[in-house]
């Protein structure tokens, strides 16, 4: 585990942790989409398209992440918290991956393609708060 340095608390760590995870996020986001979109369009179901998408943009985030973002006194980037991530992430990837193919199965892959971003953004929001309270902590 690697000790971090930085402001904990208050307002400006939460602004500066804010624009941090979504400046990586919208990184981590393109990689995924993109993965989703190429893979589907050439016949991967969507369901296995967005899997592959979401591990694409995984590691990077969660070394971005741990790196930048939510690097402070109390946190670390060792094995706990990879494995907190790994947690995390299978259950965003889960409701992800049910609710793009239930807007496949209801509306067709161009659907699915347009609601990914809006999932996508729900579920940021959720895993900002787990990350910064939880996966990143010593």
């Amino acid at each position: 585990m690697v000790a971090r340095t930085g402001d904990e608390g208050g307002a400006m760590s939460l602004l500066r942790q804010g624009s941090h995870y979504i400046a990586i996020g919208l990184l981590q986001y393109v990689v995924d989409w993109g993965v989703m979109v190429t893979l589907s369009h050439f016949g991967l179901p969507v369901e296995l398209a967005n899997i592959a998408g979401r591990v694409s943009g995984a590691m990077l985030g969660f070394w971005l992440n741990g790196r930048i973002t939510f690097a402070g006194e109390s946190s670390a980037l060792g094995r706990r918290q990879l494995q907190r991530f790994v947690l995390l992430w299978l259950m965003t990837t889960t409701l992800s991956t049910l609710a793009v193919g239930a807007v496949e199965n209801a509306a067709g892959l161009g659907w699915a393609w347009v609601a990914k971003p809006a999932v996508e953004l729900v579920l940021a929001a959720i895993s900002f708060s787990v990350s910064r309270h939880w996966v990143y902590r010593r």
